[in-house]
């Protein structure tokens, strides 16, 4: 069963890279406002008839669950939109992969010190060398990225 939930996130992450390069390109055209408004929106009826026909709760508990965890709410709305705004300008990978440093970063943090009632997981130098070699594989795609536009401008 974890492979299969792997296998899913393997999924998940190659459908984020592609809906990150979807969008920078239609906020091209439409807007970056636009292209993240169109995205939540369209995300919203779709959960809204996944919750009518497979609901398993009451949604009004959301008006019982404490402020700070409604803040992910937000979250979500700023990752999306700074995916829209950086995408165009940096490319799809470096996009993605200043996002992998940024999660993986918190997440150690998090870990570390047990937030949110997860597992304790301390920070060792592993974990700071490999953020490091992340940071310097970004740094090559994204000067990569700058010879490939300067090519075509």
């Amino acid at each position: 069963m974890n492979i299969l939930i792997l296998l899913g996130s393997v999924i998940g992450g190659v459908l984020l890279s592609a809906q990150s390069s979807i969008n920078g390109a239609f906020s091209r055209k439409s807007g970056t406002y636009e292209a993240a408004f169109l995205t939540f929106f369209s995300g919203a009826l779709l959960l809204a008839i996944l919750i009518l026909f497979f609901g398993e709760g009451n949604i009004l508990k959301v008006f019982e669950a404490p402020k700070w965890q409604l803040a992910a709410v937000w979250f979500g709305v700023g990752y999306l939109f700074l995916t829209v705004v950086a995408v165009p300008r940096i490319g799809v990978i470096a996009t993605n992969i200043a996002t992998v440093i940024g999660q993986l970063s918190a997440g150690m943090v998090i870990d570390h010190f047990g937030f949110f009632g997860g597992l304790s997981v301390p920070f060792t130098w592993e974990r700071l060398l490999a953020i490091l070699l992340m940071l310097i594989a970004l740094r090559f795609i994204y000067i990569g990225n700058k010879k490939q536009r300067a090519k075509f401008e």
